[in-house]
């Protein structure tokens, strides 16, 4: 009975922390890609596209600042990856974590790599 209790142990606290903000920034991506998508699909009104032309120089300000946010939380998620997989405690086996929703499992898998056997890459995997 204790190892299905493993999942409740206080040294896995940073690492659940760190999943969780994983998590929470893979959604907030998701969003961030549907707004981008959505500011690149967005045709100008008709009734006042011939009223006013646009100032010299300028660029559409709001899909910028769109692709900036995606290309920023990019980089947060590629940073929150890599401080899962270092508070992992194995690789290539499940962790037992607490997310809130009872016990989860976290891992990191290796790949195969083409042909590139020194380096070793490995997959984030979370089942909640």
């Amino acid at each position: 009975m204790a190892s299905n209790l493993d999942y409740l142990d206080p040294s896995l606290q940073s690492l659940e922390e760190t999943l969780q903000a994983y998590l929470e920034a893979e959604k907030e991506l998701s969003h961030a890609e549907i707004a981008a998508t959505a500011a690149t699909h967005t045709a100008p009104d008709s009734t006042t596209a011939f009223d006013q032309r646009p100032s010299t120089g300028s660029y559409p300000q709001h899909t910028e600042e769109a692709f900036q946010n995606l290309q920023n939380l990019r980089d947060d998620l590629a940073r929150l990856r890599e401080q899962v997989l270092q508070q992992l405690p194995v690789r290539d086996e499940w962790v037992k974590v607490n997310l809130g929703y009872g016990p989860s499992r976290v891992g990191a898998f290796r790949t195969n790599a083409s042909g590139a056997a020194s380096s070793e890459t490995y997959e984030l995997r979370v089942v909640i």
